[in-house]
């Protein structure tokens, strides 16, 4: 009998604290309560396919941006949550300025030929080489940038001689 009782003391514990941390997480989660696009099956059984059966086709870049802050904890881990708006721009020598950039790698890859390179007009004044493993749905990246002169400057994301993406921003 006091078995019995312990289990169902147990079970109920178990239930009301498990409520409880769903209703923490609830809250937790609550600052992106905006409505998001809810894909195709088709669209996740491609993204399915191509995460755990694409290895050696390389990433693809979903996302790019510059930013001041990526977070550091919460629900919003490394992602970018002070963006940078191009067509404003940044001042030269801005402090903390980066490339914050999201891939989808397939399961297993490691891709070493991402680069970005920053350009002020059309003189490349850097180069960094970035790294990527496929580890989880998400690989997030982000990449020190270092805009020293005003004027207008392109930020480009390269796969080898292929460009994945480029922004333009204004240093003033």
């Amino acid at each position: 009998m006091k078995k019995m009782l312990l289990r169902s003391v147990v079970c109920a514990a178990m239930a009301l604290s498990s409520g409880a941390l769903a209703q923490e997480a609830e809250s937790a989660a609550a600052p992106d309560t905006a409505p998001v696009n809810k894909p195709s099956a088709e669209a996740v059984k491609d993204t399915w396919n191509y995460f755990y059966k694409g290895k050696d086709q390389g990433p693809v870049l979903v996302e790019a941006k510059i930013c001041t802050e990526v977070a550091k904890d919460g629900p919003n881990k490394f992602d970018c949550i002070t963006e940078v708006d191009p067509a404003v721009g940044v001042k030269a020598n801005a402090t903390g300025l980066m490339l914050w950039q999201s891939y989808l790698v397939p399961q297993g890859a490691v891709v070493e030929d991402i680069m970005v390179q920053t350009k002020q007009g059309t003189t490349v004044r850097e180069t960094k080489d970035v790294k990527l493993k496929g580890e989880g749905w998400r690989t997030r990246q982000w990449t020190g940038l270092r805009l020293n002169k005003p004027g207008t400057w392109t930020i480009a994301i390269l796969r080898g001689d292929q460009v994945l993406q480029e922004i333009q921003v204004k240093v003033n």
